[in-house]
């Protein structure tokens, strides 16, 4: 999902959103910098006429996407663009809040309606655990959607016993087979639950310590585990893997609930049987928020889109549309969402409340209490995120194809044997010289 913007689909959001006129009103003006393929397009058109009737005055959005969250925070954090509302995740919102980057979002519109208390009380509980001092995050964050981060599988090839554990990740009999997620956190992770599995069980450890743990130990036992996976990878991705699965070519895949949503569905389409599970040692929970950037030009609208984001008709339609989760948890989004076709309940009180304690819902999208359990949040990295790239860097920077590298192998060969060919002939004339030197004495 989330992947670069081409520069034909830029056009395309720029004749339909229209681009900022220096000379236009910035009241007059919205710019959102969301993910790609993370929203109903129809919304932003339909908000537009929303906020006319709420206050009045004509609004225009400019819409951009973004493919990596530390690309978005640069833009932000030098000020060379003055977005209104973002769309980060949860551990840069954490940074945004360290670094003063965000402005309160404001909850009283003049009257509108207020959405904004129909989050999940477990999903604002996450997003508070983000505060800093004198800043608690939920006056500065709205989680948009959630997810977790587990395998997706193919049933043909690879049991249930298998998928349930991260330890298939490391199975030699699936060497070629596997695809990671482009995600240096979600591999650093996986990696330190993998590591201490044992420990976990015994209960002697705990999911979200082992994630959140960068101490220079933990760092070199991640970077160990991940060197013994990586001959066993097909490949790193970030948006290619879900379609590698539908179509057989890798039976393996860590990736993000939404994606694997999609993937099943796409999946089953032509005949492919996928499913997704998180590990019984554990994994990520992740959230995605809206945040108004401090150099924002019109913080008005960006309280009045944030607050349209959570109306129950308009998250189910950007859950639709997306395969994602929203963090809004009325009995409307409950009622639309049971599936009596289902053979199992699941127990869904910590976000929906009592009474939805055994519901017919697709545990992929809504994982049960017991999943939500043994599972945590990564937090930011901190001081600590050059020390976690430099070993991402030394994990993937051998990992170069055949063909590539083939051909690096063949062009150093020729610029060699040039060299080689060159000081020889050097040699030559100089011998030339010495030998004409002496005829000449």
């Amino acid at each position: 999902m989330k992947k670069f913007l081409s520069v034909l689909s830029f056009i395309c959001i720029c004749l339909l959103t229209g681009c900022y006129n220096v000379g236009e009103p910035r009241e007059n003006v919205l710019k959102i910098y969301n993910w790609a393929d993370y929203i109903d397009e129809d919304v932003l058109e339909e908000f537009q006429a929303y906020y006319k009737q709420q206050t009045g005055e004509d609004l225009r959005i400019v819409y951009q996407t973004f493919d990596i969250n530390e690309v978005m925070l640069t833009k932000i954090e030098k000020g060379h663009e003055d977005f209104d509302v973002v769309c980060p995740s949860e551990y840069i919102i954490e940074r945004m809040l360290k670094k003063n980057l965000l402005l309160p979002i404001d909850t009283v519109l003049n009257g509108s309606p207020s959405y904004i208390h129909n989050l999940s009380p477990y999903i604002r509980a996450q997003i508070n655990k983000l505060s800093q001092p004198g800043r608690q995050a939920n006056r500065y964050a709205v989680c948009y959607m959630w997810g977790t981060t587990g395998i997706l599988y193919n049933k043909t090839f690879v049991p249930d016993s298998d998928a349930e554990t991260w330890g298939t990740l490391w199975n030699r009999k699936y060497a070629g087979k596997i695809l990671m997620k482009e995600s240096y956190r979600d591999a650093y992770g996986t990696a330190a639950i993998y590591a201490h599995a044992k420990e976990l069980r015994e209960g002697k450890l705990k999911v979200e310590d082992l994630m959140n743990d960068y101490s220079p130990e933990a760092m070199i036992v991640v970077e160990k585990y991940l060197k013994a996976m990586k001959p066993l990878i097909a490949g790193w991705e970030s948006d290619f893997g879900k379609e590698m699965m539908t179509k057989n070519k890798a039976w393996l895949n860590l990736t993000w609930s939404g994606d694997a949503i999609w993937a099943i569905e796409e999946a089953a389409s032509v005949g492919v049987e996928l499913d997704y599970v998180v590990p019984q040692e554990g994994s990520n929970i992740w959230y995605d928020g809206w945040v108004i950037p401090k150099y924002a030009g019109n913080a008005k609208a960006a309280s009045y889109f944030i607050n349209y984001m959570c109306r129950p008709d308009v998250a189910l339609r950007n859950m639709d549309a997306t395969g994602y989760v929203s963090s809004i948890a009325t009995s409307e989004i409950l009622e639309a969402k049971i599936d009596t076709t289902l053979d199992y309940h699941s127990d869904l009180s910590y976000f929906f409340g009592p009474g939805a304690d055994s519901v017919q819902v697709n545990r992929i999208q809504y994982p049960d209490r017991k999943v939500i359990e043994r599972c945590a949040m990564i937090r930011d990295f901190g001081d600590k995120t050059e020390a976690v790239l430099e070993i991402w860097s030394r994990i993937k920077g051998d990992n170069l194809g055949v063909g590539i590298t083939i051909l690096i192998f063949v062009v150093v060969a020729l610029m060699s044997g040039w060299m080689i060919y060159k000081r020889w002939l050097r040699y030559k004339r100089n011998k030339m010289q010495r030998r004409r030197s002496r005829r000449r004495k």
